[in-house]
């Protein structure tokens, strides 16, 4: 008789308890898991399939003892409707091209990632990344993932100015957007839900059913845009459900 032996058995591990980032007074802790360098696209896969996020080569989900606000939503393609606002916002922005590229960081993308952290998010997290942490967080990597660029039009025969760029995994039911950060000074173009949409249709171009989002928190102002988008499905503990 045959058995499947695997060929890697994820060992899971507990953050210590910090302050939540997203509601005032609450704290958060983490479970963890270390991606394998072999099957790691399997993995992952399966992970964000199942609520986690991956941080390069780490997939972690909250594990928070009192609070579960922190929800996994993701985006049916082929349901989605773009609203009256949303239809402006794609008009807004089409004049911008669109670049897949490999996960390379550049000090173009740094030096955008910089402007966006200081305005959008001073004195968080993520504030105190250097060149090399950026670095880390777009190449240290076994899964299949890349950036997509955008750009104004070109003034002088070059690529035009980066004005928003998203690190984006490829799964094998949809594209997770594992993170983004555009011009802040550029407010009206509405960049962030920009990029959603777009990420909308290239998944829909090549037949995914799925854009995955990351975490939704009920209440924060970090989180808020993302309840726009509807349908949307959030996972419960009984799988995941649509919200219309």
């Amino acid at each position: 008789m045959t058995r499947h032996v695997p060929h890697h058995q994820l060992r899971f591990y507990m953050t210590a308890t910090a302050p939540c980032p997203y509601l005032a007074g609450q704290t958060e802790r983490k479970v963890f898991a270390n991606l394998p360098f072999f099957d790691g696209a399997h993995v992952n896969d399966e992970l964000t399939q199942a609520g986690f996020r991956r941080s390069q080569n780490i997939a972690y989900r909250p594990a928070c003892a009192t609070c579960d606000a922190c929800v996994s939503v993701r985006l049916p393609v082929a349901d989605f409707d773009l609203s009256r606002t949303q239809r402006k916002v794609m008009a807004r922005n089409a004049d911008l091209s669109r670049g897949l590229v490999e996960a390379e960081a550049t000090i173009e993308q740094f030096d955008l990632l910089r402007r966006y952290l200081n305005h959008r998010h001073p004195g968080g997290g993520m504030t105190d990344m250097g060149w090399l942490d950026y670095v880390a967080m777009v190449e240290d990597t076994a899964v299949r993932t890349h950036l997509i660029e955008y750009r104004l039009p070109s003034t002088d025969g070059g690529p035009g100015d980066l004005v928003a760029c998203t690190l984006t995994d490829l799964l094998n039911d949809g594209l997770s957007m594992v993170y983004s950060f555009f011009d802040p000074s550029l407010e009206r173009r509405s960049l962030g839900v920009f990029a959603i949409l777009d990420h909308l249709r290239q998944a829909a171009a090549v037949n995914l059913p799925y854009v995955y989002l990351g975490y939704w928190v009920q209440g924060s102002p970090k989180m808020d845009y993302k309840a726009q988008f509807r349908p949307m499905e959030m996972l419960k503990p009984m799988g995941w459900v649509r919200v219309d």
